[in-house]
């Protein structure tokens, strides 16, 4: 028989307590606390038994994690090459940015594997409206719109699919626990009998996760522990794009990242994210400037926009859209002390070209070079990009991936690129047809603008 007891979780960071707290112990959250039944089974007195036994490294044989090619390449760029067999994947992202869009238009447009998406939130007939907008029709692809855990193992017992998707986690809930679907409770033991199917019987599960108003998965912190892989579906409900963004990946690298733009027929890959984020006028503009950078190994330009005018208050304005508003601070006081340039007296607005979010501190040139062309209400010359990190002391230090960022610059046609110093003589692989100027400290960078 089951012995019921009550415990006390915090819904910020799951922390378990057997009293009630004002304040959680652990992450010190203020009335996160929440009473919950839980049932255990008074087993103790089971003697297990396992049949593994331990072995030694050299004796283990290599594994063939073969993948299963989705029909988005921006995927499967951020999973590593594909989804692998028996993993748990976890999508995690705001209301209304496309999560449900997105693994539905995967589900069907992936050819060659037995999909069951699992529906907790929406009805069969809201799910075919949804895939007739999509445009995709797949015959191997099943609704099943359901929200108890058991119904969902049993099904999938029974038809074997190679994909789960469940839509969403938040809402699926268990028997065995005594509390309402969504609670941490709930949320811990659903993956983690999601997990255990998904390593016995080979199947790959998908999760869609909600996201709290701070931007973390809501529900505990162990949901991404128990996982496989962790990517963010990142965006502005303003905004045409969105970026599919890894942050724990078991099987690959999480520093790539996929770009998708928003329309009526669904999520469109962007192949080529330069294309968007480059503007070209027809005549230069005084506070532009484009700055190559790079988000894991992928490379690409973005336009940086900056307004510089005299304060009409006496405490001039600083505001920043896309980029880390106290870097933003830190590179004008290097202005003003390095340059000259009285800041003091300005404000400042800056603004990354399609809504991007740019943490890339090789951007810092193009900022500055941004600046100063609005400062001095002077244009960059056509065909001039730049990829540096600033420091405090002026100095002009190597962004990463120098080559690529200049292998970039020199594909869109541009002709000079600005880079750091320190790079001069270390046998960079130039393409051709651009020209690389080195400088060291940020007051050469207006001689080699202008």
């Amino acid at each position: 028989m089951a012995k019921v007891k009550k415990a006390y979780y915090c819904k910020e960071c799951g922390n378990e307590s057997p009293k009630w707290f004002g304040q959680c112990p652990a992450c010190g959250a203020w009335g996160s606390c929440s009473e919950e039944v839980i049932a255990r089974a008074t087993d103790s007195g089971i003697k297990r038994t396992s049949e593994s036994r331990p072995q030694k490294v050299a004796d283990i044989a290599d594994a063939d994690h073969k993948r299963i090619e989705l029909s988005s390449p921006e995927v499967n760029r951020v999973l590593g090459g594909g989804l692998v067999r028996g993993s748990l994947v976890l999508l995690g992202g705001e209301p209304g940015i496309g999560k449900s869009t997105l693994s539905l238009q995967m589900a069907l447009a992936t050819k060659g594997i037995k999909t069951l998406y699992v529906s907790g939130e929406e009805s069969a007939s809201q799910i075919k409206m949804r895939a007739s907008r999509l445009g995709e029709v797949s015959d191997e692809c099943y609704i099943y719109p359901e929200t108890l855990l058991e119904n969902i193992l049993s099904h999938t017992e029974e038809m074997k699919p190679d994909l789960v998707v469940i839509d969403s986690i938040q809402t699926i809930y268990s028997e065995a626990i005594d509390s309402s679907a969504g609670s941490v409770s709930q949320i811990r033991e659903c993956a983690a009998r999601l997990l255990k199917m998904a390593k016995e019987s080979g199947t790959s599960v998908i999760i869609i996760g909600h996201i709290t108003k701070d931007g973390a998965i809501a529900g505990p912190k162990i949901l991404e522990h128990i996982v496989d892989v962790v990517i963010s579906f990142e965006g502005d409900n303003n905004n045409v794009y969105r970026l599919l963004r890894g942050i724990k990946n078991r099987f690959g690298a999480t520093f790539e990242i996929g770009i998708f733009e928003m329309r009526e027929e669904g999520l469109v890959e962007v192949s080529n994210p330069s294309e968007i984020l480059l503007s070209h006028p027809e005549e230069q503009l005084s506070g532009v400037a484009v700055g190559a950078a790079v988000d894991g190994i992928r490379p690409y330009l973005i336009e940086v926009q900056a307004l510089v005018s005299n304060a009409a208050y006496g405490t001039p304005q600083r505001s920043a859209t896309g980029y880390d508003s106290r870097r933003l601070n830190m590179l004008l006081a290097v202005l003003e002390k390095r340059v000259g340039m009285k800041m003091f007296q300005k404000d400042v607005f800056l603004n990354f070209a399609g809504g991007f979010k740019v943490q890339d501190t090789g951007l810092d040139l193009a900022v500055v070079g941004a600046v100063i062309s609005s400062y001095f209400d002077r244009a960059i010359g056509e065909g001039v990009c730049m990829a540096g990190e600033i420091g405090l002391s002026g100095e002009v230090r190597p962004a990463p991936r120098t080559e690529q960022r200049i292998a970039e610059a020199a594909r869109h046609g541009f002709r000079k690129i600005i880079v750091s110093g320190y790079l001069a003589g270390r046998g960079l692989k130039l393409p051709k047809g651009i020209e690389v100027v080195f400088i060291n400290s940020v007051s050469e960078l207006p001689r080699a603008m202008f």
